[in-house]
């Protein structure tokens, strides 16, 4: 058959089965090693060659932002959570500890997602997810402005590399939870309208 003829076809079972196992066992990789992990050790506990991985995702990034994708479900769903909240400052509040989860979900996570959202590089697959959040966060900050609860001079910019800094923090092990939690506070009062009394 020529190739014309597989043209909008779905990918063969074994094109599929290929990717949802290097997905699957990259996760794991991911989670156990961080994001640096040894791509042919995860070419390898998949069950596939190097090259197949490569085929599939050209570059640690392509992979990154793939896994990423899949777990922006769980991101997904505590949006649906926070927009029953009905109060700004408490949905940005809460948006912003769900993208700091999400953020440090591997050890080494942040520092690629900064590299992307400062670079702005088309080519980078982590732009697009960094730019989703971004803009999401911005909603957010938005919505709160309009509340009275949040300076007008914040941008959602600044809350998405405040939570990587958080994410980071908490990924290199240099700080304990009441220390986070104080770098939070700080993080809040200044984001916040002095007068909110939050």
């Amino acid at each position: 058959m020529s190739a014309g003829g597989q043209q909008g076809r779905k990918p063969r079972a074994d094109v599929q089965r290929n990717r949802a196992a290097l997905l699957e066992t990259a996760q794991r990789h991911f989670l156990r090693h961080g994001v640096g992990t040894s791509l042919e050790a995860v070419a390898k506990e998949a069950g596939v060659g190097p090259g197949t991985l490569y085929r599939h995702f050209p570059t640690r990034e392509a992979l990154l932002a793939a896994v990423l994708q899949t777990r922006s479900e769980e991101l997904l769903a505590r949006q649906e959570g926070i927009a029953r909240l009905g109060d700004a400052d408490k949905a940005l509040e809460q948006w912003l500890r769900a993208l700091e989860e999400y953020f440090s979900a591997f050890s080494g996570l942040p520092e690629p997602l900064m590299a992307a959202a400062r670079a702005q590089d088309p080519d980078n697959p982590l732009t697009l997810p960094c730019d989703t959040v971004i803009t999401a966060t911005e909603q957010y900050v938005r919505a709160a402005q309009r509340a009275g609860c949040v300076r007008r001079s914040v941008k959602g910019y600044d809350l998405f590399l405040a939570v990587v800094s958080v994410a980071w923090l908490k990924g290199t092990g240099a700080a304990q939870e009441e220390s986070l939690d104080r770098v939070r506070a700080l993080i809040a009062v200044g984001y916040r309208e002095p007068n909110t009394g939050a």
